[in-house]
C-alpha cells in the first residue's frame, strides 16, 4: 500500500518518539500504521508498507499485543491473521499508562516498601531512609492520582485537566 506524505510523516515521527520513550522504532511505527489505517491489516501488508522484514513485524506485533495495543482479528475469506489497534486516543493513553505502571512503577513501589521493612534498613543513614520514604510517598500519591484520573470518562477527564491548568496558572500568578 502507498502511504500519503502526511501518513508517512506521522508514522516516521511516531517511530522516533517511540525510541525516545524506550520503545523499538519499528514497534512504534507499526502501531502508528494500525492507528492511522483504522482497519485490520495482515502482517505481510505491514511489512511491505513499512519496508521492514516480516520477522521484525512478527516480533513487533507480539510486543504490541503484550502491551494490549494490538489484537488479532480475522477477516472473512482470508485465513491470515490480521491486526488492529484502537482508534480511540483515550483508550490508547489508558493502556499505555497502565502498561508503564505495571512494568515500571509497581516494581519500584514494591522495592521501596520492601526496603523500608527490611532489617537492613537499620544499618542505613536516617537521611537515606527518609529519602526512600519520601520517594515511596510521592510515587504512591502519583499512582493514586493517576488511577483516579483513568477512571474518569474522557470528557470528564478533559474538563478536569482544563480546571487543573487554570488552577496552575492562577497559582503561578500569585507567587511572590
Amino acid at each position: 500500500m502507498e502511504l500519503t506524505p502526511i501518513a508517512e510523516r506521522f508514522i516516521l515521527h511516531w517511530g522516533e518518539m517511540g525510541s525516545r520513550w524506550g520503545v523499538n522504532r519499528t514497534v512504534a511505527q507499526i502501531h502508528a500504521l494500525l492507528y492511522l489505517l483504522g482497519r485490520p491489516v495482515a502482517a505481510d501488508e505491514i511489512a511491505d508498507t513499512l519496508g521492514v522484514a516480516r520477522s521484525n513485524v512478527s516480533t513487533s506485533l507480539k510486543e504490541l499485543q503484550g502491551w494490549r495495543l494490538a489484537r488479532v482479528v480475522h477477516v472473512m475469506g482470508d485465513r491470515r491473521d490480521h491486526f488492529e489497534t484502537s482508534t480511540d486516543v483515550w483508550e490508547l493513553f489508558k493502556l499505555i499508562v497502565e502498561g508503564r505502571r505495571q512494568r515500571e512503577l509497581d516494581p519500584t513501589l514494591s522495592m521501596l516498601r520492601e526496603s523500608l521493612l527490611s532489617t537492613d534498613m537499620s544499618k542505613e543513614e536516617r537521611e537515606t531512609e527518609q529519602r526512600i520514604r519520601d520517594t515511596l510517598v510521592f510515587l504512591e500519591t502519583l499512582t493514586t492520582w493517576s488511577d483516579e484520573m483513568l477512571r474518569l470518562k474522557p470528557e470528564t477527564l478533559m474538563r478536569t485537566l482544563g480546571v487543573g491548568a487554570k488552577i496552575s496558572q492562577t497559582m503561578r500568578r500569585k507567587k511572590p
